[in-house]
């Protein structure tokens, strides 16, 4: 993509907006985006405050990562006004997560004007995935 990228997303990540707290209480880092195809790759970094008693990273942060991953896969690709407000969101746990980085790799699946379908993986240290996810999201106008 050539030229200065716009919209909610890139004008978080270029720094022209702020970072929403959640994003940054996450620990949420671009690794890569591919515009074009709908697809993006992020790191988190999972703190020990995000423990359960078992000492493996609570759900919710999990799924609060996952949507951080899926969102802005849908969020690099729409221009200036339009945001994705999440309408479901289904998580499956494979594996307990520990604490460090993790890898949230989210994509497009299918866009619509209106809908768009995403999919996304969380994946620790080792390669291995503690996570997967599916999401509908609707695109709206922001005022």
């Amino acid at each position: 993509m050539t030229g200065e990228r716009t919209g909610h997303f890139w004008d978080a990540v270029e720094g022209r907006a702020p970072m929403p707290a959640a994003t940054i209480t996450l620990g949420w880092s671009l690794i890569h985006a591919d515009t074009e195809r709908g697809e993006i790759e992020v790191s988190f970094e999972a703190s020990e405050e995000f423990l359960n008693p078992a000492g493996s990273v609570q759900g919710g942060f999990l799924t609060a990562m996952l949507d951080d991953t899926m969102g802005p896969a849908l969020a690099a690709t729409l221009g200036p006004g339009l945001y994705g407000t999440t309408i479901d969101l289904k998580v499956s746990f494979l594996r307990p997560a520990k604490p460090g980085r993790l890898v949230g790799r989210g994509r497009v699946v299918h866009r619509g004007s209106t809908i768009a379908f995403l999919a996304g993986e969380l994946l620790d240290d080792a390669g291995r995935v503690v996570a997967v996810g599916s999401a509908t999201t609707r695109i709206v106008r922001t005022g």
